[in-house]
């Protein structure tokens, strides 16, 4: 919620002046609270006006959102008013989170991605010694992402954690089963003979 606010440090509540437009206030702190939505009630207090008068506001931005020129829609569920995207936006929004989810993975998030799929489960450690590079970073980006999940933990000293992949690694990637990854090319020089293996 915090984040969609822009705040000014030099204004002072003398400062703040009875608005030419309430609704575009009252639209403006329905971006603010996002999908937590907020109540008429909560509004009307913030907004200094009669509970009544809120809802002839929320009624009449409601009303100006059903025209089709807008892609959003304020929606009243339990009280609470919010705004969200309208059911035509879905397909797209379905395509650009697609898209989203294979164009933003970088490099380095492939090739663990790539270590972990091929060998699961893996402990970080293992991760690590196949890219010679540190990957804590590189797990806790994947796991947020929901395409790796931990598969409990190796008898190795420590116990460190194994990784493997998702169902929504499968979905983002069109695979079946794991079997449909590319074969792993045959290196003939013995310092890549092992990899993966």
């Amino acid at each position: 919620m915090e984040e969609n606010l822009i705040e000014n440090e030099n204004l002072n509540e003398n400062d703040v002046k009875e608005p030419d437009n309430i609704e575009a206030i009252i639209e403006g702190l329905l971006y603010v609270v996002g999908e937590d939505g907020i109540k008429a009630s909560m509004l009307s207090e913030v907004i200094e006006k009669s509970l009544e008068d809120t809802k002839v506001y929320l009624d009449n931005i409601e009303n100006k959102y059903k025209s089709e020129i807008y892609g959003i829609e304020l929606v009243n569920y339990g009280g609470v008013y919010k705004f969200l995207s309208k059911k035509s936006v879905y397909p797209y929004a379905t395509k650009l989170f697609e898209t989203a989810k294979s164009s933003s993975l970088s490099q380095s998030a492939l090739e663990t991605l790539a270590i972990i799929a091929y060998k699961q489960p893996v402990t970080r450690v293992e991760i690590e010694e196949l890219r010679g590079v540190g990957s804590d970073m590189m797990l806790r980006k994947l796991l947020s992402r929901n395409l790796i999940k931990e598969a409990g933990r190796s008898e190795a000293p420590g116990r460190p954690i194994l990784y493997e992949v998702t169902d929504e690694f499968m979905d983002s990637f069109k695979l079946y089963s794991l079997e449909e990854l590319p074969e792993l090319p045959d290196f003939n020089n013995n310092e890549n003979d092992n990899l993966f293996e």
